[in-house]
């Protein structure tokens, strides 16, 4: 075996000729935080959504590592998933809700944080692109139990907008 030094697909596109440029989610964006608290006013079924963050319209590359999500829901046997509503991608397409698409059923029976990501595939490093057309809202959903009045959920995502 031989000592190597490889490129990352970043860097053999920028060091091509002609340079082939990296769009501002991947390189050089702007980096933002959205924070969000919230207290829950009514009792709230199984599977009730919080809406707690929206994300501007165009690419926008969340950063799951960096971002954190503090909850005191009292509820037995609860649990927590994180996702997205419904929105309308760059091309006009309709995208599903996907209430568990960030982070599914993280167990929230007591006070905790947690660090949402859990559900994303390998390979991302643990970021998520949306492209949208009007932004894209960022939810947490109780599972299996109720919320009940006074739960508390706050926290913030961190994010490279194009």
């Amino acid at each position: 075996m031989a000592v190597t030094t490889e490129k990352s697909d970043q860097i053999t596109n920028v060091e091509a000729t002609p340079p082939v440029l990296e769009d501002t989610t991947s390189l050089h964006g702007r980096h933002r935080i959205a924070y969000f608290t919230q207290t829950q006013v009514a009792i709230g079924d199984a599977n009730s959504l919080v809406e707690v963050v929206k994300l501007p319209a165009g690419r926008v590359r969340v950063l799951l590592s960096e971002s954190l999500i503090e909850h005191a829901w009292a509820t037995a046997l609860i649990d927590m998933s994180v996702g997205w509503d419904a929105y309308v991608d760059q091309d006009g397409v309709a995208v599903v809700a996907d209430p568990n698409g960030l982070d599914v059923a993280i167990d929230v029976d007591t006070a905790g944080v947690f660090v949402p990501g859990s559900a994303v595939a390998a390979g991302t490093a643990k970021t998520m692109l949306f492209e949208s057309q009007g932004g894209v809202t960022l939810t947490v959903q109780a599972i299996a139990a109720a919320l009940a009045i006074g739960d508390t959920v706050n926290g913030y995502f961190t994010y490279v907008l194009d």
